[in-house]
C-alpha cells in the first residue's frame, strides 16, 4: 500500500486538495476533481492509504506564498508528476514556460519536437496532476482566447493576472 500524504489549502481560485508521496508533490487538484485524481493515483500506485497531514512535502506553505505575491516559491519544488513519456516532456516545456508570459498550443507543440502534435500537447496539458505547480494555466489559444482550464476560466483569468502575464504575449 502507498501512502500518500494530503491536505486542503484554500485559495484564491477555490479549494485544492495537495498531495505528496515521498517527499515529493504527486497532485495539486481543484477539490471538486479530487475524486477523479485518486482513481488516477490509484491506477498509478495501487491501492493507498491517504493520510491528512498539515503541509505535505512543504507544498501548502509554498502555495500559499505563491497565492500571497511569491510569485517564485514554485520555483524548485519537488515533484512526482508521473504520466507518460510524452505527457513529461509536455510538463517539463510548462515548468520553462516564464512567469507573466503565455504560450499557444501550437508553440507548446514546436517547442516539445512534435509541431503536428497539438491536440497531443492539449491533452497532454488537459492531464496535468499538478494545478498551478506546473502552469498549464499559462496555455491558451492561437488567437489569443483562453481556451479551457480545469479550474474553470475565472481561475485561469485570475492566475494570469496575478502572474501579470498579458494574454497573447508569447515566452517563444
Amino acid at each position: 500500500m502507498t501512502t500518500i500524504e494530503t491536505a486542503e489549502l484554500a485559495s484564491p481560485i477555490g479549494p485544492l486538495v495537495i498531495a505528496a508521496r515521498d517527499g515529493r508533490v504527486c497532485a495539486v487538484e481543484f477539490a471538486t476533481r479530487w475524486p477523479r485524481r485518486v482513481r488516477a493515483l490509484e491506477k498509478r500506485f495501487g491501492a493507498l492509504e491517504l493520510r491528512p497531514v498539515p503541509d505535505p512535502a512543504g507544498i501548502a506553505r509554498r502555495l500559499g506564498a505563491y497565492f500571497a505575491g511569491d510569485r517564485a516559491a514554485l520555483a524548485d519544488v519537488g515533484l512526482d508528476a508521473g504520466g507518460t513519456a510524452f505527457q513529461r516532456k509536455v510538463w517539463a516545456a510548462l515548468r520553462r514556460i516564464p512567469l507573466g508570459r503565455t504560450v499557444s498550443y501550437r508553440d507548446l507543440a514546436r517547442t516539445v519536437g512534435a509541431p503536428a502534435a497539438v491536440r497531443a500537447v492539449g491533452a497532454a496539458n488537459g492531464a496535468n496532476p499538478l494545478a498551478v505547480v506546473v502552469p498549464c494555466h499559462r496555455v491558451i489559444q492561437a488567437d489569443g482566447r483562453l481556451g479551457g482550464y480545469a479550474g474553470g476560466l475565472d481561475a485561469k483569468r485570475w492566475l494570469l493576472a496575478h502572474e501579470s502575464a498579458l494574454i497573447g504575449r508569447s515566452a517563444a
